[in-house]
């Protein structure tokens, strides 16, 4: 994937850890767990709120939402 320019990607090793760990406990292979965890995460950086003036935390919620 490519970069994205943002500061906001406060947590996203703790989200990808945990994005793969569901998808293996919701039955995934390991490698469908990581793709499915890798395209969530770019969507939560992607779509970050823009909270605070350090490095801010992702948009975990925004499945909830659907695309845009």
């Amino acid at each position: 994937a490519g970069r994205i320019d943002t500061r906001h990607t406060h947590g996203t090793g703790c989200t990808l850890a945990s994005a793969c760990a569901a998808g293996l406990a919701q039955g995934l292979t390991l490698e469908a767990a990581v793709a499915r965890a890798w395209a969530y995460v770019q969507e939560a950086i992607a779509r970050a709120p823009g909270l605070g003036g350090g490095h801010g935390p992702l948009d975990h919620a925004w499945p909830l939402r659907g695309k845009a």
